[in-house]
């Protein structure tokens, strides 16, 4: 299990670096890949669990809303997000007449899938594309990255009392503030390097690295955790078996989809 976790990483990390650091199409392409692979993934953890939501126009809808976000920022978001909702609602109207009694639940299920992997995850595309966004996504993601296995490191050798005992048994409060510790201080560290190649133009500084890595390693957990009920909702461990040793991409992103949003606005507001 190591050694595949070991050597996906080894494949993964350069295109993702890649992508990261010429943006543009690259990094749009890798995101809508990244992002409509979870999205096929989190309809399949639903119709285990016995609902049915439209998976066409949770995949139609996810990538929709990040091509817009790339073409034109949020411009285009209410006709997208109008266009959706409407198609949702109608596909499951035809539904119930079918004979389907929980398509109300499925249409629901369907709009959640639409807003949470599509509207939250464009915001990998938002702040790439902030003033030096190359520089603030190889921060914020690292940070929380950094964060996760601070408190996983933290939490196997010293846990003790359980953070969240029915989403997570294995997360502890020990854990958890290893966790903050880290994606402090690996947030002021990246900061500091990445201040050298950004330059002071930027705005980049160890301090603002430190306190992006604060806010991120507080809330980003509970992004893994709202996945952990979905997957315990519905009885399955991980959410595909598509990364070896890595579980599916909806598991490697539930910390980065809120890394995402917050990293935005937290910048846009504070640093920009």
């Amino acid at each position: 299990m190591l050694v595949e976790r070991v050597l996906v990483t080894i494949v993964l990390l350069p295109i993702g670096l890649l992508a990261i650091t010429v943006g543009g199409i690259p990094y749009l392409l890798l995101i809508a890949l990244v992002l409509v692979l979870a999205a096929w993934e989190y309809v399949k953890l639903f119709r285990a669990g016995g609902y049915q939501p439209a998976g066409v126009l949770v995949l139609t809808g996810t990538l929709l809303l990040v091509l817009g976000r790339a073409w034109d920022g949020f411009e285009s978001a209410p006709w997208i997000i109008s266009l959706v909702v409407l198609a949702s609602m109608t596909y499951h109207l035809v539904s119930y007449e079918r004979g389907r009694d929980q398509a109300g639940t499925d249409f629901a299920i369907t709009l959640s899938g639409i807003f949470y992997l599509g509207w939250i995850g464009a915001y990998l595309i938002s702040l790439r594309e902030l003033p030096e966004g190359k520089w603030w996504v190889l921060l914020a993601l690292p940070a929380v990255w950094l964060a996760d296995s601070g408190a996983y490191m933290i939490g196997s050798r010293f846990g003790r009392r359980k953070l969240s005992p029915r989403l997570s048994p294995k997360k502890t409060w020990e854990g958890f503030w290893g966790g903050v510790l880290f994606g402090v201080l690996g947030g002021a560290l990246l900061a500091a390097l990445w201040q050298i190649g950004a330059g002071p133009a930027a705005g980049i500084t160890p301090l603002r690295g430190a306190l992006l890595g604060l806010a991120l390693s507080l809330l980003t957990p509970l992004g893994d955790l709202g996945e952990s009920m979905i997957k315990r909702q519905v009885g399955i461990k991980d959410s595909s078996h598509l990364i070896p040793g890595h579980g599916g991409v909806f598991d490697r992103i539930d910390s980065w989809l809120w890394a995402a949003v917050l990293g935005y606005y937290l910048i846009d507001w504070l640093f920009l």
